[in-house]
C-alpha cells in the first residue's frame, strides 16, 4: 500500500540529527523536533482560537519533510539560502508521488504554504518553529562555548505583530541571555 511506502520513507527523519541537543546531551533528530513543535502549537490552540487547528497541526508536521535526504542544515551555518530550498523541494519531489495523488497534493499544499508563509497559519507554525528551536537550545545540554547569542536574532521577525508571540519571544529571550557568559 502506497501510504506505508511514504510512512516508511519519512522514517528516515527519526535519523537526521540536528544540532540542538536534548536535556541529556545527545543531539535530536527532526522527528523529535517535529513532535515537539506539533506539541507546543495544540497546547497554545485555545489562544489562537481564530487559526485552523487542523491545518496548523498538519504543516507543524509535514514543515520538515524536506530534510529527510539531505538533513538539517543549522540556522548558523546557513550560507545559501537558496540551495537548502532547492534540495528540500527535491526532497519533497521525491517523497510525495509514493502517496496517492489526492495525498500528495495535500502534502505538498501544506509544505509549499509553510514556506511561502503568506497565511496567519503558516506564520503562526513559522514562529512556533523558531520558538521550539530556540527553547531546546535553552533546554539541552549543549558544549561548552555553544552560541546562544546567535538565539537572540534567530527569526525574530516572525514573533512581531502579535502580543502572544511577542511575549513568548521575550521570555525565550530572557532565557536566553542566562545562558550567555557575562563579557569579562
Amino acid at each position: 500500500i502506497r501510504y506505508l511506502q511514504f510512512i516508511r520513507e519519512a522514517e528516515r527523519l527519526k535519523n537526521v540529527l540536528r544540532s540542538a541537543r536534548t536535556s541529556t546531551g545527545r543531539h535530536e533528530s527532526t522527528a523529535e523536533h517535529t513532535w515537539r513543535l506539533a506539541l507546543l502549537a495544540l497546547v497554545l490552540a485555545d489562544e489562537k482560537p481564530e487559526l485552523d487547528l487542523p491545518r496548523v497541526l498538519a504543516m507543524c508536521l509535514v514543515h520538515d519533510l524536506g530534510e529527510a535526504y539531505e538533513g538539517d542544515i543549522p540556522a548558523v551555518a546557513q550560507c545559501d539560502p537558496a540551495s537548502k530550498a532547492a534540495a528540500e523541494l527535491a526532497a519533497m519531489e521525491r517523497l510525495t508521488p509514493l502517496l496517492p495523488a489526492e495525498a500528495a497534493a495535500r502534502i505538498r499544499t501544506l509544505w509549499e504554504e509553510y514556506e511561502a508563509c503568506a497565511t496567519p497559519e503558516a506564520r503562526w507554525v513559522k514562529a512556533l518553529d523558531k520558538a521550539e528551536t530556540i527553547l531546546q537550545h535553552n533546554q539541552g545540554a549543549n558544549p561548552k562555548g555553544f552560541d546562544y547569542a546567535f538565539n537572540l536574532g534567530y527569526g525574530a521577525a516572525w514573533f512581531g505583530g502579535d502580543a502572544l508571540l511577542s511575549e513568548l519571544r521575550r521570555l525565550l529571550d530572557e532565557e536566553t541571555a542566562r545562558h550567555i557568559p557575562p563579557a569579562r
